[in-house]
């Protein structure tokens, strides 16, 4: 898959997580790889807000340790924690490059370098975030409209500082910019690192056939400009919109129902883009399972490690399929107080189940009836 963003107003990382969401990257994935880490005390939720007419996603982080300074060194291994190994590998590499420009701009080693706006755990949260966001959607190119600088002046912990600041401008070696009267930090170290981690490439739309466009909204307010980062997800043009993937099966008749749905959940955890089981007879007539995992080919081995050693098997086979997965995004409504996720395909919209069934149980009403409320909810909103 293709991304494609128009930075109009530049580029932070809670707004490119906020337009990776709206495009359809599962939340419950990429809290799983925040959650791997290991960070303590953190939230991330979704809203769906209106900006200047435009309907966009706004990534929502909240953390207990509100502290903004922190040694890099202490970021980076914090990261590096997390699952699948890939994510980690992105979101080290975009906390990396901001502590070797600002080891550089110091004459520090990067290791010693201290933080201090950007050494907040909620930039463990964008960092890993995004890369999960990315990984999800499948995205494997990234490619960018010139970045939007603001003007005037920032104040930081070193005091009043030109806008862009000095770590912001070194982020952006080799990337596009245009100047913009909008006043202030544009585009932020984390965005500016994040970007540089992708590997970004600043080009018009590539040739590709959309699939969809989301926006991620901004915190701060423009007069006649909507702060909103917008996001197309396409495929080349003339490719099958499928991707290569592997699917990983073992026969069991000897492992509980406990365990199989404790491994499907650990393989799910780890990155598998589906598991599960069907019934089958085995040698003697016995009744057993069969254990699917379907994932991306260099998670393979990872993944079939952890099958054989969670069911004991003695074998497991692995097979080549193609996957062809439709873009989805994820929207929020409210029924009677209670908050409930729509899922968006192309050709249907769907309630969150586990939503509807706790509105459902705390209004004491039938499940069909709020999952109906839901959704002409959702029209309203559209």
């Amino acid at each position: 898959m293709i991304l494609w963003l128009n930075p109009v107003t530049g580029v932070s990382g809670d707004m490119l997580l906020g337009a990776l969401l709206g495009l359809g990257a599962p939340l419950d994935r990429v809290r799983s790889a925040v959650e791997s880490t290991g960070l303590p005390g953190w939230r991330l939720s979704t809203e769906q807000v209106q900006v200047n007419g435009i309907a966009a996603t706004k990534a929502v982080v909240d953390v207990e340790d509100t502290s903004t300074e922190r040694h890099a060194a202490e970021l980076i291994a914090r990261v590096r924690q997390a699952r699948p190994e890939p994510v980690a590998e992105l979101a080290a590499a975009a906390i990396t490059a901001i502590a070797e420009v600002e080891g550089a701009l110091h004459g520090e080693h990067p290791d010693d370098v201290h933080l201090h706006e950007i050494g907040g755990l909620d930039t463990v949260v964008d960092t890993v975030g995004v890369a999960a966001a990315l990984h999800a959607l499948g995205i494997t190119a990234v490619h960018s409209a010139p970045l939007a600088l603001g003007s005037g002046t920032v104040r930081c912990s070193h005091g009043v500082l030109p806008a862009p600041a000095p770590a912001t401008l070194r982020l952006l070696r080799g990337a596009a910019v245009v100047g913009t009267d909008l006043p202030g930090e544009t585009v932020t170290p984390t965005g500016a690192a994040l970007l540089q981690a992708i590997g970004t490439r600043f080009t018009p739309p590539p040739v590709m056939t959309v699939q969809d466009t989301a926006y991620g909204a901004g915190t701060r307010r423009f007069p006649q400009r909507p702060n909103v980062l917008s996001a197309t997800l396409g495929v080349p043009l003339g490719a099958e919109p499928a991707e290569p993937m592997v699917v990983l099966e073992c026969n069991v008749d000897d492992v509980t129902g406990e365990v199989l749905g404790h491994v499907i959940n650990r393989a799910l955890d780890r990155g598998a883009a589906d598991a599960w089981t069907t019934p089958a007879t085995m040698k003697k007539s016995r009744p057993a399972q069969v254990l699917h995992v379907l994932c991306r080919p260099e998670l393979a081995s990872e993944l079939s490690d952890l099958v054989l050693a969670e069911t004991g098997s003695l074998g497991i086979r692995r097979h080549a399929v193609d996957r062809r997965a439709l873009p989805r995004r994820t929207t929020t409504v409210t029924v009677q107080g209670h908050q409930i996720r729509i899922k968006h395909g192309p050709h249907h919209a769907k309630p969150e189940h586990e939503d509807v069934a706790a509105a459902a149980a705390a209004l004491g009403r039938p499940l069909r009836t709020i999952a109906a409320q839901a959704l002409a909810a959702q029209r309203r909103d559209a």
